[in-house]
């Protein structure tokens, strides 16, 4: 039977959340002959498995008829490793649209699908046309009371009535309680009770939600399409002697390529011949570009410096270091799905009992003790106002929009109201080193003089470097420059791989590098071999300066602390959240500046050992939040509870990552934590407040204290109250909780 299971894939348009997703996969899992069904919020995708005999025409009617949008996508050809490998739904094709064929490519490269502007969806378009309609009803009831509550019938029906269908359909289709029928059972019972004006205005408001949140998830879409940028589109591809351009996506292992200086290297692979510094940060977060030669490994996107290499491929396009990093963050966003909304929880009890228990006032009295049914169906009338949830669904979203007011205003982006509840419950924090807790860029700490004053050692050091482009020579030149000295003119300027940088500076030879090169031109001392020995322990990068054949002197460099990154480790401490850091840096400087900062160190880390970090963590029970700026950091932001972007950082990680800290301060993790704790407690207010006046009202209702319209304000009132609680927040300032 398995063998006769087939696979089809689905591109679904409109939909938005995990909610969403639970009601196509419910409506889909009820179709005769399907047997599994994954549906993928993230890639905007539908794959199910079902028998030959499945009709697929009924199953696609089903999707639709809940209002999306549904395409089916060329099957994939049964080939191997790129044709048949899952990547494809994160190269381009989790987006549905209008203008796209259908079509799938097994290209790696194939792009995202082009989009329609959201103006044009059918979810923007009925947003407006409902907007429209409330502003025309507002004006004609000005100018023509008595056209007033046909005006406000027809606004209501132009938003109402798809949200009604859609509430129908998903209730045939085994969803009976969607937030769609939470929204047409407070719409009616309002109009019912001669509430026009709110019930054209909840719908409206509605729509809007629902098209706001549309956006978000497109966005999300696109941004794993960021990371295919990082692999050049072609490679130059060497055979029989002959180099010939082709597409990256075209490589196979044991193809040859040839990597020149400032290139991008196309595939994952090894040296075969060639020595260069490579800069990898993108993919292992290094903060120094890496010499390598013939042997070493290479990973695709990474920056070849100046040398030229030949390479050979030992992975495809679909399995090298990028796309693994594109189909760990898939996981990761599809392994942590999003919660469901509060407002469809809710509407599962709550709904179905303000309805039962507004039918039992309504007929029970007269039924029982032959009570007036004029006044028990009245009284049913206000409590299923009382009942209307909104003053409920504005108390959360309304902290939560004060709250992310608050944090813009700093520089402390987030990406939704769930990020928030999080951020208070974090009790780990994982940081990248490498332009987090650091700079990003390497300084002078030391200049050290053998036989020479410092100031002469750094201005040689400068001369020297003064026409290199390495990292290193912009922090000597800076140093120089923040000491106000004059470098002399260097001729015969030479860069020597691997080694370092020679040059004659007043008619003396003068060499600029490694301890070990610099001691194949001059005999160190034990007791400078000490000093350089130490300055290593410390986790920084020593240049030894060697003028004629005698040591002169030396330069320590090392990617500095950021200014404030122990005052803002400390605070984490304070707010009770163990801290660590995860780097791809060598062992010896990440301890360096580990031991500095009083914080967990883990070294030498790929990104997916920085996301298995993280997992083993949450484990542990622990909620983590993971703190960095790289494209190596992004499996391991998507994976945590939590993922922070540090501002400046590359984009997938500021996409990846649920919240953006703009302005690079470690202290602003704490304020997060901080922000997100208020808005907790704001809620809970809220929500207190909004089931506290209803049941009271409740009550009096009940025992014929109150009637209709101290009804209306057991609603409306209590959503002024908990919007005002909720601007509060808006106050924020500080760090402080």
């Amino acid at each position: 039977m398995e063998q006769s299971l087939t696979q089809s894939r689905y591109r679904v348009e409109g939909m938005d959340c995990g909610g969403c997703a639970a009601k196509i996969a419910t409506a889909v899992r009820r179709s005769p002959g399907v047997t599994e069904v994954a549906v993928s919020v993230a890639s905007g995708t539908m794959v199910i498995h079902h028998s030959a005999e499945s009709d697929l025409a009924m199953l696609e009617k089903r999707v639709t008829a809940l209002g999306y949008g549904l395409e089916r996508l060329a099957q994939d050809s049964p080939k191997p490793n790129l044709e048949d490998h899952d990547h494809s739904q994160c190269c381009g094709h989790g987006h549905g649209h209008d203008h796209d064929d259908g079509r799938v490519s097994a290209n790696p490269e194939a792009g995202p699908a082009k989009s329609s502007p959201f103006r044009l969806s059918r979810k923007g378009v009925l947003t407006l046309s409902c907007g429209l309609a409330l502003i025309a009803a507002y004006a004609l009831g000005k100018a023509a009371p008595g056209a007033a509550p046909y005006a406000f019938l027809a606004a209501l029906l132009v938003g109402l009535a798809p949200i009604a269908q859609r509430a129908f359909v998903a209730a045939r289709q085994g969803t009976p309680f969607s937030i769609e029928m939470l929204m047409t059972v407070a719409a009616i019972g309002a109009f019912v009770i001669d509430a026009r004006e709110e019930a054209a205005a909840v719908v409206f408001l509605f729509l809007v939600g629902e098209m706001l949140e549309g956006l978000a998830a497109r966005r999300a879409r696109a941004s794993i399409q960021s990371l295919a940028a990082l692999t050049p589109a072609t490679a130059q591809r060497e055979r029989g002697g002959v180099l010939t351009e082709v597409a990256s996506a075209s490589l196979r292992p044991g193809d040859v390529i040839v990597a020149r200086p400032g290139d991008r290297i196309s595939a994952d692979g090894v040296i075969l011949s060639g020595d260069s510094r490579i800069n990898q940060a993108p993919v292992t977060g290094e903060s120094l570009p890496v010499h390598k030669m013939a042997g070493a490994r290479v990973f695709a996107g990474s920056l070849n410096g100046e040398g030229v290499l030949r390479v050979e491929v030992t992975a495809a396009a679909a399995d090298n270091t990028i796309a693994r990093v594109v189909k760990l963050v898939e996981e990761a966003q599809e392994s942590k799905a999003p919660t469901e909304r509060f407002i469809e929880r809710f509407a599962r009890i709550y709904t179905p009992a303000v309805v039962g228990v507004a039918a039992l006032v309504a007929v029970v009295p007269p039924l029982v003790a032959g009570a007036s049914w004029q006044e028990w169906i009245y009284k049913a009338l206000a409590v299923l106002l009382i009942g209307c949830p909104c003053a409920l669904v504005i108390s959360t979203p309304a902290a939560i929009a004060a709250s992310l007011a608050a944090g813009a205003r700093r520089g402390l982006l987030l990406k939704g109201g769930a990020v928030l509840e999080t951020l208070g419950r974090v009790n780990m924090a994982c940081f990248d080193k490498t332009g987090t807790l650091t700079e990003g860029k390497p300084k002078v700490t030391d200049v050290i003089g053998f036989d020479r004053d410092e100031n002469e050692v750094l201005a040689l050091a400068a001369a020297v470097e003064a026409t290199s482009n390495h990292p290193l020579a912009g922090a000597v030149l800076a140093e120089a420059q923040a000491r106000g000295l004059r470098a002399p003119a260097a001729i015969a300027a030479a860069g020597l791989s691997g080694k370092g940088v020679s040059a004659t500076v007043d008619g003396q030879n003068v060499f600029l590098g490694s301890a070990r090169a610099a001691g194949e031109r001059a005999v160190l001392t034990q007791e400078q071999a000490a000093r350089i020995a130490v300055l290593n322990a410390e986790g920084k990068t020593v240049s030894v300066l060697v003028v004629g054949a005698a040591a002169a002197g030396v330069l320590a460099l090392r990617d500095e602390p950021r200014a404030d990154a122990a005052a803002g480790v400390a605070a984490l401490k304070r707010a009770g959240v163990r801290v660590a850091m995860l780097t791809g840096d060598n062992r010896r400087t990440a301890e360096a500046v580990g031991a500095s900062l009083d914080v967990e160190t883990h070294a030498e880390l790929m990104p997916e050992d920085k996301q298995r970090i993280v997992r083993d963590l949450q484990k542990q029970g622990l909620v983590v939040a993971k703190i960095g700026d790289g494209v190596n950091d992004a499996p391991a932001l998507a994976a945590a509870d939590v993922g922070v972007a540090m501002g400046g950082g590359a984009d997938v990680a500021l996409e990846a990552a649920d919240a953006a800290i703009l302005h690079g301060r470690v202290g602003d993790v704490a304020a997060l934590i901080a922000l997100s704790r208020r808005t907790l407690r704001n809620i809970r207010q809220n929500v207190t407040i909004a089931l506290g006046l209803k049941a009271a009202f409740l009550v009096t209702t009940l025992v014929g204290l109150t009637g209709l319209w101290p009804a209306i304000l057991a609603d409306t009132g209590a959503t002024v109250i908990v919007t005002a609680n909720a601007l509060r927040l808006l106050r924020v300032n500080g760090d402080h909780t």
